[in-house]
């Protein structure tokens, strides 16, 4: 056994040594290190190798194995040839520059919104997206046993807490520490567990007005909207109110717009709007008696998608820059 591990050794590195290219190479490593090779052929000899003899064998068998896989490695190494020289780094040299950047579209579209109801009047208020109930719901006038607070519609937290789904509950916060008259817009993103799809996302944005004065009515909330409309879709955008129901307004309303899309002028709902129930002005310690006012809620991320064709509302969120440089 010892004999035949040395003539093994002796005949693998002289074939080795003439080995002249990686495909050669290759059959060698077949032929003495590969599964069914030369070296493994003698391992199952090791079990006629007397008690008293194996010790030795075996360390002889490791050592050939060791020096045949070392002679594999430098011959590889060989054939290689030298490394490709890599150029060295200067540091000196200038960078490449940075490309011009340009406002997200959602952050143009707050920015316009907000630009045309500064100009009415109305000042920007601000709260936190981590909320509690009372500010999202109950001062709301929307009661325990309502659908819009079905946990399946909602993130809640640990302790009482949410993430809002409404920028509503700045309107009740605002109003919980100033007193009337006032004329706010708030802005800022809600969340609600929608499924995903092309005008459904789990995050977005809204914008909603509050006005509270003495003798607030339909009148001035439809003037507001059709101001609004014209100044930021263009002087034939109209407006235009379907009755419906929100627990926060009553009288209460779809909003419609009619805007150009595309080259064509198209009625799109937006959102919805009424004049503010008593039961909010109580909740926030306002007289219903003495002051009246209205609300409105408007999804930026529709208005933004209205404006600039934009066919679906995941193209906003993923970031891309040849989505993001078109506007």
């Amino acid at each position: 056994m010892l004999k035949a591990l040395d003539d093994l050794e002796s005949t693998g590195l002289d074939e080795l040594a003439a080995v002249a290219d990686a495909e050669a190479l290759e059959q060698w490593r077949v032929c003495y290190l590969g599964t069914k090779g030369r070296l493994k052929a003698l391992m199952p000899r090791m079990k006629t190798v007397a008690g008293e003899d194996k010790p030795a064998v075996g360390r002889r068998l490791n050592e050939v194995k060791r020096a045949l896989e070392l002679a594999f490695q430098d011959r590889r190494t060989t054939l290689a040839g030298p490394a490709a020289s890599v150029a060295p780094i200067d540091v000196t040299e200038p960078g490449f520059p940075m490309g011009t950047g340009r406002r997200h579209v959602l952050s143009r579209t707050i920015d316009e919104v907000t630009d045309v109801f500064g100009r009415m009047g109305f000042s920007v208020a601000e709260g936190p997206e981590v909320e509690d109930e009372w500010h999202n719901f109950d001062a709301l006038n929307i009661p325990r046993d309502h659908p819009a607070r079905d946990p399946r519609d909602n993130f809640f937290l640990r302790d009482g807490l949410m993430l809002r789904s409404q920028t509503s509950t700045i309107q009740i916060r605002t109003m919980s520490g100033s007193t009337p008259p006032l004329r706010v817009i708030a802005v800022g993103r809600v969340y609600r567990p929608d499924t995903h799809d092309a005008t459904h996302y789990s995050m977005f944005h809204q914008v909603e007005g509050l006005y509270v004065d003495r003798h607030v009515t339909m009148v001035d909330l439809k003037t507001t909207l059709f101001q609004f409309a014209r100044a930021y879709f263009g002087p034939e955008a109209e407006v235009r109110m379907r009755p419906s129901f929100f627990p926060f307004t009553e009288p209460s309303a779809e909003v419609d717009m009619k805007m150009k899309i595309k080259g064509r002028w198209q009625w799109t709902e937006l959102g919805g709007c009424g004049m503010v129930d008593p039961h909010v002005f109580k909740a926030v310690g306002y007289d219903p008696e003495e002051w009246t006012g209205f609300a409105f809620g408007l999804g930026i991320d529709r208005i933004a998608m209205r404006k600039y064709g934009i066919a679906d509302i995941r193209w906003m969120f993923e970031n891309d820059a040849r989505f993001l440089r078109q506007f």
